[in-house]
């Protein structure tokens, strides 16, 4: 299979076509292999438009709404950023194309190591990986420009709005067990702006200040 096409596809299709702009995120989307964060059996899907399993019951997402989280964090090169739930390490890998370090932290031990795995194969060297609660942060890194979640909450942890720098950005979706809305949090002056982005559908944050694990 060629995959470089696939990549072009991907991003021509389900990225532009769907009013992706900013031309960095475009550009790490055309070269990073998501073929590598996904298990030999569904490598042939790696470039599909839909979220592939993991294992854990925890999911890579779909390329669109990746994309769409990172854009929406409008990074310039410069940011420390904290991402909860490392999953595959494919949004990891994205973030650390675009920023000065990244913070990683999961709570399912086996697949922080194989996503530290591949960044090491990969040579990717400003990732920080970590196995732990995400729904409390890493407080010892704090302050930071911003934070991504890739699972989601029945509201908004207050430890990551703590720990967010002022004019930082927080990205995260909010919602019930079926439908969450994928909520962007600006701090301002020490104040918190809200906003809706759209509809969707993620894995939940299971923490102390998140789901709690026998909610599902």
């Amino acid at each position: 299979m060629n995959f470089i096409d696939k990549r072009k596809q991907m991003v021509q299709i389900q990225l532009i076509g769907r009013g992706i702009k900013n031309e960095r995120v475009l550009a790490v989307f055309s070269e990073l292999p998501r073929h590598e964060f996904v298990a030999v059996e569904l490598i042939n899907s790696a470039y599909d438009d839909c979220p592939l399993p993991i294992g854990a019951g925890q999911t890579i997402s779909q390329p669109y709404m990746v994309a769409l989280m990172t854009e929406l964090l409008e990074f310039k090169g410069n940011e420390t950023v904290l991402e909860l739930g490392t999953g595959s390490g494919y949004q990891t890998a994205i973030l650390a194309a675009l920023v000065k370090q990244v913070y990683t932290i999961e709570r399912i031990e086996h697949l922080s190591v194989q996503a530290q795995a591949r960044f090491k194969l990969m040579g990717i060297n400003n990732i920080r990986a970590y196995i732990g609660d995400g729904t409390l942060g890493l407080a010892q890194f704090q302050p930071y420009d911003a934070i991504i979640a890739t699972a989601a909450a029945p509201q908004v942890p207050m430890p990551l709005l703590e720990q967010l720098k002022d004019n930082g950005k927080l990205i995260i979706p909010i919602g019930d067990k079926s439908l969450q809305t994928l909520t962007l949090f600006e701090k301002k002056n020490n104040q918190i702006f809200k906003t809706g982005k759209c509809g969707c559908v993620f894995v939940p944050l299971i923490g102390e200040k998140g789901w709690q694990s026998d909610d599902y």
